[in-house]
């Protein structure tokens, strides 16, 4: 059994890994309040300068799954360390970028650090804490993850009234700097595979979820549907290539020998089903305040910030409860939460009062809070230790690709209902939600 790490090296490793996420987190929602600034400088046009954004998000999905099984092999410590070299380095070259081009090869590069630390950070919290506290070590890390992605609109509006949208890439390097000082003592040594790391099965996974994430993105679009159709085809026939290849192999690299455990294959849809939900409910919900009750642009972010706060508050508490109840209770009751918040959104008349809307962007902070730590925790913990970069990399991955399905069910939404089309978003949103709450509960039923 692990015993976790003694203290005082226990904080300063929680630390450690809580820092750097912090930094891709921080990064990644900076970027994108940056967009119009960077598109004007660079003088570029909108359409381009989302490539600053796409490049960072597909390099991280693309290399998640690699990393995570690269880091069961040489080391989960050094994968991380090594990535938040190349996520500094990345940053940097960002901030010293001149041409969009060379600004989206710096984000790449900047990606690929990321995509190194996120892959292992759940594999290293599985060996920082002891089991009967690793529901409030995977607490901390959801709220860090929350808490980054709400302050970084707020950080980047400061940044950018006083300063060039270049200093924004810097705001991350001193962090980063802290992380490479103190990893190298503070992280744990873990056990090692004695397994080759399979270069086909990476470039199958990479191409698979690139086409399946730009396929979902192209699918909102009646003109770029046609050939989104085709590349999603594609990414379902490599995907069905890989997992044959992967049966075969002891550790694989996609971990398919994972889902035989059915706490480990519930935890997962069950997450998938979670952050389409929130996608979905995140990207509608300004549109809805915005066109229908006719908010706005500064009384919508702050009448969305309870979501993230509730749920940041909400995610410590349920850690702690992950460590004495079930996880099946738990995370039901929290997307039923979720899904009750979604649905009374939908709900929201013209003559709405801020009031009105609050009191449900809170539930959904709630409900969303209630799940997360629980979910993580039974997904981490379902898997032994030396299979835990695999568990990970999947939550990691689970996260990214139910987000961008999130974002392509919008799309789609939109055109097929252009007036009211943020309203139903709502309620598909609260649908996918209630069906990750059913999900979950087949955990209270253990024959099946």
């Amino acid at each position: 059994m692990n015993p976790g790490l003694p203290q005082p090296q226990r904080l300063w490793a929680v630390l450690t890994v809580l820092a750097g996420i912090t930094a891709a987190v921080l990064d990644g929602s900076l970027s994108n309040i940056a967009l119009p600034t960077i598109a004007r400088e660079l003088d570029v046009t909108p359409a381009h300068s989302m490539w600053v954004v796409n490049a960072y998000q597909l390099t991280i999905a693309v290399l998640l799954l690699p990393l995570a099984s690269l880091g069961e092999r040489i080391g989960y410590r050094r994968i991380y360390l090594v990535g938040t070299l190349v996520f500094m380095l990345g940053s940097l070259a960002c901030a010293l970028s001149p041409s969009l081009p060379l600004l989206i090869a710096a984000r790449v590069f900047e990606g690929i650090g990321a995509a190194g630390m996120m892959s292992v950070s759940g594999a290293l919290v599985r060996h920082i804490y002891p089991p009967d506290w690793l529901g409030r070590g995977i607490a901390l890390n959801a709220v860090v993850v929350s808490v980054a992605s709400a302050a970084g609109p707020t950080a980047a509006a400061l940044v950018l009234s006083v300063a060039s949208w270049k200093w924004l890439f810097v705001l991350c390097l001193p962090v980063c700097l802290l992380v490479l000082l103190a990893g190298p003592r503070a992280l744990p040594v873990t056990a090692r595979l004695d397994e080759r790391f399979d270069g086909k099965s990476a470039v199958l996974s990479g191409l698979a979820i690139c086409l399946l994430i730009v396929g979902c993105d192209g699918l909102g679009l009646a003109a770029t549907r046609p050939l989104a159709l085709i590349e999603l085809a594609v990414a379902v026939a490599l995907g069905i290539a890989l997992v044959r290849r992967e049966l075969g192999v002891a550790v694989p690299l996609v971990p398919v020998d994972l889902f035989r455990n059915r706490e480990f294959s519930l935890a997962v849809g069950t997450s998938l089903c979670s952050f389409i939900a929130q996608m979905t409910a995140f990207v509608a919900l300004p549109f809805l305040l915005e066109y229908a009750l006719h908010r706005s642009h500064y009384e919508t972010g702050l009448l969305i910030t309870p979501w993230a706060v509730c749920a940041a508050a909400t995610a410590l508490a349920a850690g702690r409860l992950a460590d004495r109840y079930s996880s099946g209770v738990l995370v039901s009751l929290g997307l039923g939460l979720f899904a009750a918040g979604l649905a009374a959104a939908a709900l929201l008349a013209p003559e709405a009062s801020s009031l009105d809307v609050i009191w449900r962007t809170a539930l959904c902070g709630i409900g969303f809070g209630l799940f997360q730590s629980p979910n993580n925790r039974a997904m981490l913990g379902a898997v032994p230790h030396e299979r835990a970069g695999g568990a990970s990399g999947t939550q990691a991955t689970t996260r990214l690709l139910g987000q961008s399905l999130g974002t392509a069910l919008v799309a789609v939404i939109f055109n097929l209902m252009p007036g009211e089309g943020a309203r139903y978003a709502l309620y598909v949103a609260a649908a996918v939600a209630a069906l990750g709450a059913l999900v979950s509960s087949r955990r209270l039923h253990p024959s099946g």
